[in-house]
């Protein structure tokens, strides 16, 4: 029998924010985005999991710095857009998905991925 790990579950981070695809269309399309993290796994990367099983994965650093100033890493850019908005780009061979967050979302997620960090280190 293998041991489990009874703390496994908090070092991992499962969130649920809204974002809204932006094009060249009138109105922008809400899209729901799971936001993840696993301290046990990539302790320095996010994970952004979209409709149609499509997810990306950046450093955490990418995110927080992007929601302060504008900035950029290979396929994906994050900048702040407003006061109470960021906007993050995914670049493709097929084109650029850009897609906008409440800053709210994306802070509670950065906190929660904090805590796992945190709680990884103390057990």
């Amino acid at each position: 029998m293998a041991a489990v790990d009874e703390h496994a579950d908090e070092h991992a981070v499962d969130d649920h924010a809204k974002g809204r695809i932006i094009s060249d269309a009138p109105l922008s399309r809400p899209v729901p985005v799971t936001l993840r993290y696993d301290a046990d796994f990539t302790p320095a990367t996010v994970r952004f999991g979209f409709p149609g099983d499509v997810e990306w994965s950046f450093p955490r650093a990418l995110l927080e710095t992007g929601l302060r100033t504008p900035t950029r890493r290979g396929d994906i850019g994050v900048w702040p857009c407003g006061r109470v908005q960021t906007v993050v780009e995914f670049h493709t061979e097929d084109g650029v998905a850009v897609v906008q967050f409440d800053t709210s979302a994306l802070l509670r997620f950065l906190r929660h991925t904090y805590a796992a960090s945190t709680s990884l280190t103390t057990h």
